[in-house]
């Protein structure tokens, strides 16, 4: 069983949540008006009030039998499932775990490890845009409605959302397979894209994320070099 909790407002769900778990059981909050969301490495994840979905889930980290790389890489995946089923529109991982349909990021995941009351849980955050069309500042930025013109009821996703990753999550699936997915999804894999490094430019191609959770990339001046993220910028 889950237990799922509607915040009517909230700084960022992944803090929220400490403080609302039920005993041994899964427990998942969200909000449509997150006011101070964190993505990735202190990125800030900002959203329109009441357009868009600001959703964590805990789960005691004994429950989960992979890797944190693996069960970062098997969260995008099943992310990037759920939208593409839901739009069926072109529905990428950009590494390690921004979800982009049609060539726009609308979702950003940030995977925790916190101890709360003597156990360990995994905080899984997910930011989606779900309906914002205004993303003036935000270039690379969409929402499923910007990008697609699917107009979908905030509460009913969410609810459906929630029932799906629980159910993913609980499936047994090997790193191996893991890893095979998460690599057949990756945004602009075997692509010429242009790279940032150390403040200069340069071609490259995508060839795939390990198990580790580095990036493999063919560069131009430098051949191939594995990258962990913030190490290395894709620009286009």
């Amino acid at each position: 069983m889950s237990h799922l909790i509607h915040l009517k407002e909230c700084f960022s769900t992944n803090d929220e949540i400490s403080s609302l778990l039920y005993d041994d059981e899964s427990t998942a909050v969200f909000t449509f008006n997150q006011t101070k969301g964190r993505g990735q490495y202190g990125n800030i994840w900002k959203v329109t009030p009441n357009e868009n979905l600001a959703y964590s889930l805990a789960i005691k980290t004994s429950k989960i039998n992979i890797s944190d790389t693996s069960l970062n890489y098997y969260t995008a995946v099943v992310v990037r499932d759920f939208l593409d089923n839901l739009t069926k529109a072109s529905t990428k991982i950009k590494w390690p775990n921004d979800i982009i349909l049609n060539g726009k990021k609308v979702c950003g995941i940030l995977i925790e490890k916190k101890k709360i009351n003597d156990d360990e849980f995994y905080i899984i955050g997910s930011g989606i845009n779900i309906l914002q069309t205004d993303f003036t500042d935000l270039p690379k930025a969409g929402s499923i409605f910007s990008v697609t013109g699917i107009n979908v009821d905030l509460s009913t996703f969410v609810e459906v959302f929630h029932q799906n990753m629980i159910s993913k999550l609980d499936e047994a699936l090997s790193e191996e397979i893991i890893l095979n997915k998460y690599n057949s999804n990756l945004f602009r894999r075997e692509e010429i894209s242009v790279f940032q490094k150390s403040g200069l430019r340069q071609n490259g191609i995508i060839k795939n994320a390990d198990k580790n959770g580095f990036l493999w990339i063919d560069l131009e001046n430098e051949g191939l070099q594995k990258f962990f993220h913030k190490e290395i910028e894709m620009l286009y």
